[in-house]
This record gives structure tokens, sequence and C-alpha cells, in this order.
């Protein structure tokens, strides 16, 4: 008789076990999925910027698509378009998010996210390693949601032994989901 009722805890324990929701580590960086556009500002000059940021191989990547669009001014003549592309994706080992960054002038920026506040509205990524960049280069990208369509990035570069020094500063505006 002790059988059966055995079986009968030990399954119901595996149907409690299989339904019990598991803590989505991707909640707080939902907000950001959908396509963005606005204004830059920073060393280059002023710019209109865009990005999509859109989950991709069975969501467990978030793919961030970026361009700048710097046109000719005073303190960059020639003006520029600057493209990056970015994966950023969840290891379990680490328990942490870590983001790849790849710049169109060769740069590949190797972060993780160091902090998100309490409130989940300013995320904190720090890098790990810059490829093909000068040696001992650090960058640090902080992203602060200000509004249920509207964010700001601010981008900041320091050369080994040096503070970080913003390079640029984004403006975002939702433009669709």
């Amino acid at each position: 008789m002790q059988k059966p009722i055995l079986m009968i805890l030990v399954l119901s324990g595996i149907v409690c076990t299989q339904t019990t929701p598991q803590a989505d580590p991707w909640k707080p960086l939902k907000f950001f999925v959908g396509a963005w556009e606005g204004t830059g500002t920073g060393k280059p000059g002023n710019a209109k910027v865009e990005r999509e940021y859109k989950f991709t191989l069975g969501n467990k990547f978030l793919h961030a698509a970026h361009r700048s669009i710097y046109a000719p001014q005073e303190r960059n003549p020639k003006g520029e378009v600057h493209d990056d592309l970015g994966y950023l994706y969840y290891n379990r080992s680490r328990k942490q998010f870590l983001f790849r960054q790849m710049h169109v002038e060769g740069f590949v920026i190797h972060y993780v996210l160091a902090s998100i506040s309490s409130d989940e509205k300013t995320f904190v990524f720090e890098s790990e390693l810059v490829e093909n960049g000068p040696t001992g280069w650090r960058a640090r990208e902080t992203l602060k949601i200000l509004g249920e369509n509207e964010f700001t990035e601010s981008f900041e570069l320091a050369a080994a032994g040096k503070e970080f020094e913003i390079y640029s500063t984004n403006h975002f505006k939702r433009k669709r989901s």
C-alpha cells in the first residue's frame, strides 16, 4: 500500500517542479526591443542615430544594430557614418549578461553587464577586452531608461591608466516595438 502513495508523491513532485515558472533573466532588458531613432553628440560632432534591438537564434541572443550619421560640420568636415553590431546574451555559468559589439572601424569590445540599478532603469556595461584597439583601453556603455519610449546611452573610453571620458551621448525615442 505504501508504494502507490510513494509513487503519487514522487509524481506530484515532478509535476510541481516542471510547472514552477523560472525567473526570466531577460525581463529587465526587454524594454529595449524595437526600433529607435534620435540624436547624438560627442567627439565626432552631432549625429542622427538609429538603433534596433531584436531577439534572434531562438530568443537566446539580443541583436543590436546601430548607425550614427554625422553630417559634415566644423568638428568633422567630411562627416562620417558609424555602424556597429552587437549580440547580448546570458552566460549561464557566469550568471551574467555579456555583450559583444563589433565596430565598422574593426574594434570588437567584450562587455559584461556590470550593474543594473534597483529600479531597473540604468544598465552599465564595462569592457573586459577591447580587440584591435590600443593596448589597455577600456570602454563603458551606460543605458538609462527615461520613460516608456525613451532612453539615453553614454559611451565612454579610457586610455591605459586614465579615467573614463565621454566619447558620445545618444538620446533615443521609440520608433516601433
